[in-house]
C-alpha cells in the first residue's frame, strides 16, 4: 500500500485543501491519503480514504 500526504504548515484545513487531495487520491488511483499540519501548536492530521480504491 502507498500512502499519498500533503504537508501543510500554518495552514488551517479548509475544503480546498480537503477536495485537492481528494483528487490527488483518485488521480493516483491511491487508496488513503493524509492531510499534515506541522505549523499549529501541536501537530495535527486528517486521514482521508479514497473510498472507490479501498478493499
Amino acid at each position: 500500500m502507498m500512502v499519498l500526504f500533503r504537508n501543510k504548515s500554518g495552514i488551517p484545513y479548509s475544503g480546498y485543501i480537503y477536495a485537492q487531495l481528494k483528487n490527488y487520491l483518485k488521480c493516483t488511483n491511491k487508496e488513503l491519503g493524509m492531510l499534515i499540519n506541522f505549523g499549529a501548536a501541536s501537530l495535527s492530521y486528517k486521514r482521508i480514504i479514497n473510498l472507490k480504491n479501498s478493499h
